[in-house]
């Protein structure tokens, strides 16, 4: 009897055991069908933009505040611009920009840019989160909070990288580059990465000024107070609305609408979103983080929002998750045709949950994300949100006995056609009448209905896309460091397992067992994960170098680093203002080495007034962008000398010139080489006439030569008096070749006494010059000119430099 009793006691322990072993795992497997807390959210969109939601092969017009998730892709075309933000980061998109998600999750932000740019803003990344662009020849993973920008050439043949603040490492072709502040490389090749690379410059583009200019919306934001800032798109609440303090409620958000019955979920349409299910869409500018987070709350007839709470010390905070609608549905009686329309059925109606309400979703989810997708965006007692999830959730049972404090706001209660609610149309213009009294009484389902979507409501609202990426930029591979997931599967397959799952969203689960091996063929043929480096980490500057020389300009998308349409705030500098050094010449140039700048063998780029010494044999027409490698627009914006008074300024460039050339090297130079060409000005330094014929003549220069002014008359910022008469005290500094050359280190012959030159005198005084000689006229000066041999001929005496050709 006694053994009897103990078998039957060892059975139970042994049940018990394994049930205490299996349940963990049951409450695991709940938690990897959680759909992930965070989105993105198209914020803004400008020019032709278009949209491809995941599993289907649509392109529709992209709308503001449509989340964006894993497989949504997007297109920037020729004139397209566009934002995304998340919880905490943002990217933008510049033109011709072809953009997708790979895997958007709780700890993994994958994108795959397969041409065009994007600069991404990231705030905050914690530990255990990845953060990685993926390209056609290199997977870029961010490892600090900083700006980047990535732009894929239009062959996606290179990858280029500009860090200007942050960290990041680059893996491909079996090796792995640490790029750093401020370094600006272009990486070409596939099997083995090689990579240009060069200082960044300070200067802003076009799109770089206009992402700053946004940066600056979330940096000065007034709402950051009030909400926490892992709430996507509570930076657009500061312009459409006001911040009041309310005794019961707090701090609470009230918009500015130009309708007299507003109320939330009203303007709009319903999109279907995988795996969140039916998911409200917002009209207005702001509509996106009031109807997704946070609760709504009437206040002597206004309308307003309660954020999610800003972290505290002090208190525990918990990350406010997205959820699809914040609203309780109405009905009864198979829900969806428990609403009077008119004498029939068929209608769909909702309202915005209040404070301390529980959200229970529609999809499967764990009790901790129950749990946590309503602490985060509310008040609420936990034991409340277990009971809610108990019944609704596991039991299945409709909550009755639950009193909605908006569910008996007048006007609160909206109503559409099942069909609106279900193609994606908007709601106001399908609004259908309700009895008020009736909607006071009617039954409240907190979960949405269970109506299978059409293919309307997973495209929205928006109509088809007049422009699609290019064929081969839809099918270009790109290169993963971190594998993502396989696509996910066609909408037809996916609308029938939502039929056969009684029309309830379908789970993580069910949707990777619908994917068969040839998506996953697919996917795998779209994404090569890189194979593991070779070697540890090594800074970027250790990388190979190019065989071939690296046209930046096409690397960069043709938007060079001194394409420079001003500083962040002040947006309308012209592009090509001196101040903002516009470094498109060096675009152009293959073998610029910006890690050299500062040092000794690039005098240009801390000297402001070099001269072109070695040029002087060529004409004013033939000097092109390509000759000064060495200038770096980081430099030139210290160096630059018009920053100084000069009255009377070099005139504008010749028209081989472009205004965006190098203003540092001095064309004056170069007409002393030829004198045949400008007769009117090669004169001695006493004779020169106010009237200058020659374009690049330095007028500043000229006044300094003149007995008769001397040395009050000083114009050029960096040349010194006390030098110049030591050596010629007549004719300084008509004759210089260069600007920063000093008299006493290169004279210029005399016209008068070619072959006489006078030794240097240190103690000689620049007042002594004017008693010497007088001007002539005009008329003697050319003629003075014509017997006075050519400049170049002679040879300096002071100096072993030769001659200008």
């Amino acid at each position: 009897m006694f053994r009897k009793h103990a078998r039957k006691v060892a059975s139970v322990l042994g049940v018990a055991m394994a049930l205490a072993l299996f349940l963990p795992k049951l409450a695991l497997a709940d938690d990897d069908d959680d759909p992930p807390s965070v989105v993105a959210r198209l914020a803004f969109s400008q020019g032709a933009v278009s949209f491809q939601p995941a599993g289907t092969e649509d392109w529709v017009d992209a709308g503001i505040n449509r989340p964006i998730t894993t497989g949504d892709k997007l297109w920037s075309d020729q004139d397209g611009q566009v934002e995304l933000q998340l919880d905490a980061s943002t990217i933008r998109l510049s033109h011709s920009t072809g953009f997708s998600f790979l895997n958007l999750n709780d700890n993994i932000t994958q994108v795959r840019l397969s041409e065009g740019t994007i600069l991404v803003r990231v705030r905050h990344l914690d530990d255990n989160e990845t953060y990685e662009i993926d390209t056609p020849n290199l997977a870029f993973s961010i490892s600090r909070p900083g700006i980047y920008r990535i732009n894929v050439d239009e062959g996606g043949d290179a990858t280029s990288i500009r860090v200007r603040e942050g960290e990041g490492q680059v893996t491909g072709g079996g090796a792995s580059y640490s790029v750093r502040s401020h370094d600006d490389a272009v990486f070409s090749g596939v099997d083995q990465l090689s990579a240009d690379v060069q200082d960044l410059s300070p200067d802003y583009d076009e799109f770089d000024t206009w992402s700053a200019n946004r940066d600056r919306r979330w940096e000065h934001s007034r709402s950051a107070q009030y909400v926490s800032q892992d709430v996507v798109g509570y930076e657009d609440l500061d312009d459409h609305g006001d911040w009041r303090d309310t005794p019961e409620y707090g701090h609470v958000w009230y918009p500015r609408v130009e309708v007299a019955d507003w109320a939330p979920y009203h303007y709009g349409h319903w999109a279907y979103i995988e795996p969140w299910g039916y998911t409200w869409v917002d009209d207005q500018p702001w509509g996106f983080a009031p109807f997704h987070y946070g609760r709504w709350v009437n206040v002597d007839g206004r309308w307003g929002w309660i954020p999610s709470p800003p972290r505290a010390e002090g208190v525990i905070y918990v990350r406010p998750v997205y959820a699809p609608a914040l609203v309780a549905f109405v009905g009864g009686g198979g829900f969806s045709v428990g609403i009077a329309v008119g004498g029939g059925g068929g209608a769909v109606g909702w309202f915005p949950l209040g404070p301390r309400e529980v959200y229970v979703p529609s999809y499967r989810v764990s009790q901790r994300y129950v749990e946590n997708v309503n602490i985060s965006n509310t008040t609420v007692n936990r034991t409340v949100i277990n009971n809610y999830y108990q019944t609704t959730v596991v039991n299945k049972t409709t909550v009755t006995n639950v009193t909605y404090v908006n569910q008996r706001v007048p006007g609160a209660v909206m109503a559409t056609s099942q069909q609106a609610f279900t193609s994606a149309q908007p709601v106001a213009r399908n609004a259908v009448r309700v009895d008020a009294r009736q909607m006071a009484s009617a039954q409240v389902q907190v979960r949405q209905p269970a109506i299978v979507p059409t293919k309307q409501a997973v495209l929205g609202s928006a109509r088809p896309a007049g422009h699609q990426p290019p064929a081969a930029v839809q099918q270009r591979a790109v290169v993963a460091k971190a594998a993502p997931p396989p696509p996910p599967p066609s909408f037809e397959r996916r609308q029938e397992a939502i039929k056969s799952n009684g029309g309830q969203p379908l789970s993580a689960t069910q949707i990777r067992q619908m994917q068969p091996a040839p998506a996953a063929r697919t996917q795998a043929a779209a994404v090569r994960v890189a194979p593991p480096p070779r070697q540890a980490p090594v800074s970027v500057r250790e990388a190979p170098k190019p065989s071939q020389p690296v046209n930046r300009s096409a690397a960069q998308g043709g938007q060079g680093q001194g394409n420079v349409a001003g500083r962040p705030g002040q947006p309308g500098q012209p592009q090509n203002s001196p101040g903002n050094r516009p470094a498109s010449v060096n675009n152009d140039q293959r073998g610029n080495r910006p890690a050299e700048r500062g040092t000794a063998t690039q005098p240009n780029s801390v000297q402001p007034n070099n001269r072109p010494a070695d040029r002087p044999a060529s004409s004013p027409n033939e000097r092109t962008n390509t000759t000064q490698p060495a200038n770096r627009p980081a430099d030139r914006s210290v160096t630059q000398p018009n920053t100084q008074a000069q009255p009377n300024s070099r005139p504008p460039a010749t028209n081989d010139r472009p205004p965006s050339a190098q203003p540092n090297n001095r064309p004056a130079d170069r007409p002393v080489t030829r004198p045949n060409e400008q007769p009117a000005t090669r004169t001695t330094p006493n004779e020169q006439p106010a009237a200058r014929p020659a374009p690049n003549e330095r007028p500043a220069d000229r006044p300094v030569s003149r007995p008769n002014e001397q040395p009050t008359a000083r114009p050029a910022p960096n040349e010194r008096p006390a030098d110049r008469p030591a050596t010629r005290p007549n004719e300084q500094p008509a004759t210089r070749t260069a600007p920063t050359e000093r008299p006493a280190d290169r004279p210029t012959p005399r016209a008068e006494q070619p072959a006489a030159r006078p030794a240097p005198a240190p103690a000689s005084k620049p007042a002594e010059r004017p008693v010497e000689r007088t001007a002539p006229p005009p008329a003697a000066q050319k003629q003075q000119q014509q017997k006075q041999p050519p400049p170049e001929k002679e040879k300096p005496k002071e100096k072993d430099k030769p001659p200008s050709r």
